[in-house]
């Protein structure tokens, strides 16, 4: 007996084989809208913390600018008032009191003993020589710094005038050349304020 032949498939398509999925259920999309969440609320926390560091660092590097510049303001206080004096000073003791004060307001007690046996020095040079001196700074930089010490180079020079004839006070004057200086000003956190403990001169290899 004859058995006719079987129709021709689509191409394609077999009747075994079920239709395909065209779209996600619901329990797919519920998972995305959770992943999405978590995502933003990982990069807000990241955000956030990033602001909060660069805030920071940004507040530390101000106070520590300042800071800085406090010392670099107080060493060159102390040259200038150091190496600035005259026969005006002068009391009628031949001292020179108002110079003492203005040294003594920015220096260490420690530092105030040192002071103190070399000051009548240069209180002999003004009131036997008629010595003046004034003098500039160039520039001042912070060479280390901590919560409570630090260095700072100053650079400068003071300026020497005197009396021709010392034993009468209207001869003439003569001025010196310029003498330049470069030192370190050693400054320690005292009371909450930077004074100076101590200074030297800058050599060639120091600087």
């Amino acid at each position: 007996m004859a058995v006719p032949p079987a129709p021709d498939a689509q191409p394609g398509l077999t009747s075994s084989s079920p239709h395909p999925s065209t779209g996600a259920g619901p329990t797919s999309g519920t998972f995305r809208l959770v992943l999405l969440g978590l995502l933003v609320v990982v990069l807000l926390a990241s955000a956030g913390t990033t602001i909060w560091l660069l805030a920071d660092r940004s507040g530390k590097t101000d106070d520590q600018q300042a800071e800085r510049e406090t010392l670099m303001s107080q060493a060159e206080q102390f040259m200038l008032r150091v190496n600035t004096y005259g026969p005006d000073l002068l009391d009628d003791s031949g001292k020179m009191p108002e110079y003492r004060q203005r040294v003594i307001e920015v220096i260490t007690p420690k530092f105030k003993t040192s002071f103190e046996q070399l000051v009548t020095v240069a209180e002999q040079t003004v009131s036997k020589g008629g010595l003046d001196r004034t003098s500039k700074i160039f520039a001042t930089g912070v060479s280390s710094m901590d919560t409570d010490s630090g260095v700072v180079l100053v650079s400068g020079s003071f300026t020497n005038s005197y009396l021709k004839n010392p034993k009468n006070p209207d001869s003439k004057r003569v001025q010196d050349d310029p003498v330049p200086f470069r030192v370190a000003v050693n400054l320690v956190k005292t009371g909450g304020k930077w004074l100076i403990d101590n200074f030297n001169p800058v050599t060639g290899a120091q600087q």
